[in-house]
């Protein structure tokens, strides 16, 4: 049966998000949503004349008008949240009151949980949070290699989006979005003899090599604590995950760090308060945004070691994606492909569950395999060895 599908948020993420929906026979309509009518007037333009852009139509809505977003939201099967978390919180509220199944590319911070999980108990809605590359991808991929094990002590994870060619000052772009570099001074977690133990976040730097790409490392940026929630994990020793960037990264970002730089707290200059973090972004988004033309890399590593019927054992996933002909950043499609077809896996009842979950609780078996073919046909590919 067609279904419809909105999508809140035209920036990086939801144009790219739309445009895999639209490709899909069994959409009948795809809406694209968003607070600034000149960014869904973008959208409009980037996806005319692709498949099944007549099906596309765009809406104007503030979120913080939640009866509104809620009476939207009604007409629709499934929603995907392509926007920052402080407009997704709004969104998701307005999903659970309109009854609408949510799947969120973003994800909130773990004290966040226990009241989106009441709400969603009580409105009996679905809500799907962290559904698209990292988190997301990372930890599906994980689920599915430690199943692979009889007994998984250790699990590695990698992943990144970098720009083809680093430039000064830190050789990254911002390729999700926004206008605020992804960098935080809280601690990162890692699993130590079972137990998650708090790591100062850009340590543990190693170098990391991707074939096609060259050598880049890898830096503590926090193991996912949900993970541990899975049977498979249970008696997991050690577990790592880690943001890839180009070498020399880390060390440029713990100076600012040191330095305060990355502290949301606010301090008092010349009779003005002014967030350190909010400065800094505001200094260097104008040589961290991502020019057109410029073209980015994203690239993907998962580990699992342990035990198969009696033997050591080690699985591999890798991927290497980049940025395509129609425009779509690597970042893009890895995120945004991932929480569409998700989201057409609610619409069709192929996943029938209410309450808050991260996607890998959903994920297993013929979802993870339709899901990988499916991204396999979006060419976003992956690469398994022992």
């Amino acid at each position: 049966m067609p279904y419809k599908i909105l999508v809140l948020g035209s920036g990086l993420m939801g144009p790219a998000a739309a445009f895999h929906a639209l490709a899909d026979p069994d959409v009948a309509q795809v809406v694209v949503g968003d607070k600034e009518q000149q960014q869904l007037d973008a959208c409009a333009r980037k996806l005319a004349g692709m498949p099944g852009a007549a099906k596309l139509s765009t809406a104007q809505l503030d979120l913080s008008d939640q009866a509104a977003a809620a009476r939207l939201l009604a007409d629709f099967d499934v929603a995907i949240g392509a926007l920052p978390w402080s407009a997704s919180l709004l969104a998701i509220r307005a999903a659970l009151q309109a009854g609408t199944p949510f799947v969120d590319l973003a994800r909130p911070d773990e004290e966040q949980w226990p009241e989106l999980r009441r709400a969603a108990k009580a409105a009996e809605g679905l809500v799907v949070l962290g559904c698209g590359l990292e988190p997301g991808l990372t930890e599906i991929m994980a689920r599915h290699l430690a199943e692979k094990l009889d007994r998984v002590d250790e699990l590695h994870i990698k992943c990144g989006g970098i720009p083809e060619k680093p430039a000064p000052p830190l050789g990254y772009k911002i390729v999700f979005g926004g206008r605020q570099l992804p960098l935080h001074e809280s601690d990162a977690f890692v699993v130590r003899d079972g137990q998650l133990q708090a790591v100062p976040r850009y340590s543990g730097v190693e170098p990391v090599f991707f074939a096609g790409v060259g050598e880049c490392e890898a830096w503590h940026e926090g193991f996912m604590p949900w993970l541990l929630e899975l049977p498979a994990l249970k008696n997991l020793r050690v577990g790592t995950q880690k943001t890839v960037r180009w070498p020399g990264y880390a060390a440029k970002v713990t100076v600012l760090k040191e330095m305060g730089l990355l502290s949301l707290e606010p301090v008092t200059v010349e009779g003005v308060a002014v967030a350190p973090k909010k400065l800094l972004d505001a200094l260097l988004y104008p040589r961290v945004r991502l020019e057109e033309g410029e073209r980015d890399i994203t690239v993907f590593r998962v580990e699992a070691v342990g035990e198969k019927e009696g033997r050591r054992r080690k699985y591999r996933s890798e991927m290497v994606d980049r940025y395509d002909e129609l425009g779509f950043t690597a970042m893009a499609r890895t995120t945004s492909f991932t929480g569409a077809i998700v989201a057409r896996m609610i619409a069709r009842g192929d996943i029938q569950a209410s309450g808050v979950f991260p996607p890998e609780q959903l994920l297993s078996g013929s979802l993870f395999d339709r899901l990988v073919a499916e991204l396999a046909a979006a060419h976003v590919c992956f690469d398994f060895s022992e």
